[in-house]
């Protein structure tokens, strides 16, 4: 399996069906059937079990949903980390605003927390009550 990351069928997963030479390969699955440059394409852990090559367009869908690659795909935190980051690119400036103070909120209670923590545990005023004086 194969994840194109350039062009305009960037994000799209694809299987390799034959390899043209040693810079393009014909690729289907997500996309049409067509040739597309190792440069364009990046390698992902997936495989499909005993594809043969240079097959059909339908052997490869039938091949592709018993394998459950989609499934699989949705699932792995490669494809998880590019939706979030598609969410980022996606966002308005009110969102933004949003998020920030939501950060700001956590981080807040975070400090109040460790504060309180530390006074629970160390003594904020414990100096008041030492035998020193």
């Amino acid at each position: 399996m194969v994840l194109i990351n350039y062009g305009p069928r960037a994000g799209k997963l694809a299987v390799i069906v034959d390899i043209i030479d040693h810079n393009r390969a014909i690729i289907d699955g997500e996309v049409p059937r067509h040739a597309e440059s190792f440069k364009r394409m990046t390698l992902t852990n997936l495989v499909i079990p005993k594809l043969p090559r240079d097959c059909s367009t339908k052997i490869v869908q039938k091949k592709w949903k018993a394998a459950q690659i989609s499934e699989k795909w949705a699932k792995s935190a490669w494809a998880k980390s590019i939706e979030t980051r598609n969410k980022r690119a996606n966002l308005t400036d009110f969102d933004r605003f949003k998020i920030m103070l939501a950060k700001k909120q956590v981080s807040f209670f975070f400090l109040l927390f460790f504060f309180l923590f530390w006074e629970i545990t160390n003594g904020l005023f414990s100096f008041l009550f030492s035998n020193r004086y």
